[in-house]
């Protein structure tokens, strides 16, 4: 991090530190007083992405940050850990941290502080945890480091505080690697080893993305637990419900400047800037189910109604993919067999939307995968258009292969970082593939540009710009990944779509336009989804049928309106107890 200004900002003692003498106001464990940062390119050109923000957090508090991507909220929160990277530039009148001037601190020091003082939680588990070693591992690490030099106590520690954070079988994850865990459980691992030494300050960017309602509920109850214990908490989050539960005070980030901050339940339930009114009218829910979240959507929508262009579903449309009892088992580290879906039976009708939902671990990917035919289920079978999918071999399947498409999480992942937008797309489009009769290279010319046309079209269809096909995905927003990853989806002309995760990991606007786009797509060109989350507002948003799963089994399954108003199973119910007290403290916003 390189520094602009060096205002010298002397370091306070440990007395200092506290909550200060009696009568006094409690000084800030952390403060950014006219924070600027600016990022260089390899052209030495500057970029000013934070401008003047000021933030305080006391003793106990937590301040949540809320913007969409682009916003500068977590360049803001790394800036209070020395993260923002060597491209960096800082600016700021004060910034401090447990009372030291973190803009004099070498990364030396930040050894030091990082892991102990302040603990730190980042969105992207998979990333952040080692990949070369257990959780446990890792976890035991942190306590080593910091003074719990017991390998016996590290072990008992490191099951505790992973069973704090909502981890099955604690004894057992401990031992396995990340590749070996679910997006949810890597991300509890993360949590737990963020936690590990009680720091003073937690700065968590992101911290329940990746966890189911319940799982989450456990999660922020331990933070507002630490809070209460007199821990700071800086929290960056795009969902409204966890920040409603958790925090005391919130920021309002618009294009790298703060446009409203207030008390939660100020800017929550009365907001007074545009843009914050904007991101809480882009949460998805069942009170918004059947309508468009943004406003150009709904533009959209009402010009399609005005020249009868909507194609909308049978009533009675049929059944494109079935499954039939489906079973599938796992030998787990243990040695153990451990089935993860069992006798798992649903329809996805043409046309309409089978959203599946559960705890991270309830099998609901699994059986995603077994659709898709990208895994072999050990009972039970999958039919596509009535006729055998999953009994079929590799090879068998190859020619129907486009019939069914998947667009998940992290698109970045599955994209080959090397091609451009353009060329992710023809390449979909079958584009390498030039026919053997085409002898001249005047026919394979006409081809490829018949091709770039197909992929052009492709992007017009989900809002894509041409000088998206430009970029290579890393130069790409979030959303507009995301919509190259439809898009990818559609090239084939699939007859469904099978959406893993598709949203979770975005912002609350870029969600509400991913949304919209899926809707619009369903209406005018028919498109019929498999919906699999763990966000049960995403859920009832999208879905016209529900398909709850526990542990590996269906527990219910019917109308989306139906499962969430009256919940026969008792864990629907609970899922659903978990959802309205998340949603308690923003309910009179909507």
């Amino acid at each position: 991090m390189t520094t602009l200004t060096d205002t010298a900002t002397p370091l306070l003692t440990d007395s200092a530190r506290e909550a200060g003498t009696a009568g006094s106001a409690p000084r800030p464990l952390a403060e950014l007083e006219n924070l600027n940062v600016w990022f260089s390119d390899s052209h030495g050109r500057r970029s000013h992405v934070v401008h003047d923000v000021s933030v305080q957090i006391l003793p106990g508090e937590c301040v949540a940050i809320i913007g969409e991507s682009g916003s500068g909220k977590s360049v803001t929160a790394r800036t209070l850990i020395g993260l923002t990277g060597p491209d960096s530039h800082v600016r700021a009148d004060t910034a401090t941290a447990l009372g030291r001037d973190i803009r004099t601190l070498k990364d030396t020091d930040w050894g030091s502080v990082r892991g102990k003082d302040i603990g730190f939680i980042l969105q992207d588990a998979l990333v952040s945890l080692d990949p070369l070693r257990t959780v446990g591992a890792e976890i035991g690490e942190s306590l080593r480091l910091h003074g719990v030099r017991d390998r016996a106590e590290r072990t008992t520690r490191v099951e505790q505080l992973l069973a704090e954070v909502g981890v099955p079988d604690p004894h057992l994850v401990a031992g396995q690697r990340p590749d070996q865990l679910s997006g949810g459980l890597r991300q509890r691992a993360l949590i737990a080893s963020a936690i590990a030494n009680h720091p003073s300050l937690v700065v968590a960017d992101e911290p329940t993305t990746a966890l189911d309602v319940t799982v989450q509920a456990q999660v922020l109850d331990l933070l507002a637990q630490r809070k209460a214990d007199g821990t700071a908490i800086l929290l960056i989050s795009h969902d409204f419900s966890v920040v409603g539960r958790l925090a005391d005070r919130v920021v309002v980030m618009q294009g790298g400047w703060i446009v409203e901050s207030g008390t939660a339940a100020e800017v929550l339930e009365n907001p007074q800037h545009p843009y914050t009114r904007q991101l809480l009218d882009a949460v998805p829910s069942g009170h918004t189910r059947g309508e468009y979240l943004t406003e150009d959507g709904r533009l959209r929508a009402l010009e399609r109604a005005a020249a009868s262009e909507a194609t909308l579903p049978a009533a009675e449309a049929p059944a494109v993919l079935s499954a039939r009892r489906l079973t599938k088992s796992y030998r787990g580290p243990d040695g153990r067999d451990r089935t993860v879906v069992r006798d798992v039976s649903f329809d996805v009708h043409a046309g309409r939307t089978l959203g599946i939902v559960g705890e991270s671990g309830s099998g609901k990917s699994t059986t995603a995968s077994m659709a898709l035919g990208f895994i072999t289920p050990d009972a039970g079978t999958v039919l596509l258009d009535g006729q055998p999918w999953s009994e079929l071999s590799l090879a068998g399947r190859r020619p129907r292969r486009r019939e069914v498409t998947v667009v998940y999480q992290d698109p970045l992942s599955s994209f080959d970082p090397r091609w451009s937008g353009e060329r992710i797309l023809t390449d979909a489009l079958d584009a390498g593939a030039v026919p053997r009769a085409f002898a001249s290279g005047r026919a394979r010319r006409a081809y490829r540009q018949e091709q770039s046309e197909r992929a052009a079209q492709l992007a017009r269809v989900v809002g894509l710009a041409p000088e998206h096909l430009a970029k290579h995905p890393l130069r790409l927003s979030g959303g507009q990944r995301q919509r190259l990853s439809i898009a990818r989806a559609l090239a084939p002309e699939p007859k469904v779509v099978v959406l893993d995760e598709a949203v979770s990991a975005l912002d609350v606007s870029v969600q509400a336009q991913v949304l919209d786009l899926l809707s619009e797509l369903q209406e005018t060109l028919g498109m019929t989804y498999l919906f699999i989350s763990h966000d049960l507002g995403v859920i009832h948003h999208l879905s016209d049928e529900i398909l709850v799963m526990k542990d590996g089994v269906a527990v219910e399954h019917g109308d989306a309106d139906q499962v969430f108003e009256d919940p026969e199973h008792g864990y629907t119910k609970t899922l659903l107890t978990s959802l309205r007290a998340l949603a308690t403290s923003v309910s009179s916003s909507r």
